[in-house]
């Protein structure tokens, strides 16, 4: 039975992000990207990996590995094109070295996530159950709740017949003849 929350959504979505980016500067490399990329070009790049990052973490792959190539080949090829932004970028068309570099790196990146997706996991499983066996109860974050043993809705009257809160607002207006718009 799965949990309803995804503890492992932002490793996913970071590991996601930094593969992408990481494999477009390298494939972009091998296939005669020209030069190394220049400050524009990488800015739109870390840009890019952290748009796809936060959208890998809060979407939940439904069908494991295959979504996380799915998420992986859409990555790289988004930081594929914010490289070729670049002023200084010189080849027009994919070389099989770079496709090639595309290719291995997906499924080979998807499993490294997967791996990492399910290692977490069972660790915060066997945590769990650790301090579960022990018995150890985790300290509440809220203060516990105040019991009133006086009725606060006779305070409250209190504070609203007391002489010491006046009225507030501007004071009232003098009806004259002159008004012909009852007030």
């Amino acid at each position: 039975m799965h949990s309803p929350t995804d503890h492992t959504a932002r490793l996913r979505g970071a590991a996601v992000g930094a593969a992408s980016g990481a494999v477009a500067i390298f494939a972009h490399g091998l296939g005669g990207g020209g030069t190394a990329p220049d400050g524009s070009a990488l800015a739109l790049l870390f840009a890019a990996c952290t748009v796809i990052g936060v959208t890998v973490a809060s979407v939940r792959p439904r069908s494991g590995l295959a979504s996380v190539m799915g998420m992986l080949a859409a990555g790289q090829g988004i930081g594929h094109i914010a490289l070729s932004m670049s002023p200084e970028h010189h080849h027009h068309a994919a070389s099989p070295t770079m496709l090639v570099a595309h290719l291995i790196a997906i499924p080979f990146g998807a499993l490294v996530i997967r791996a990492g997706e399910t290692g977490m996991r069972r660790a915060i499983t066997s945590a769990r159950r650790f301090i579960v066996a022990l018995g150890i109860t985790p300290a509440p974050t809220e203060p516990p709740a105040r019991i009133s043993s006086v009725d606060e809705r006779a305070a409250v009257q209190l504070l609203l017949v007391s002489p010491g809160i006046g009225r507030r607002g501007p004071p009232a207006l003098r009806r004259t003849s002159a008004h012909l718009v009852p007030a």
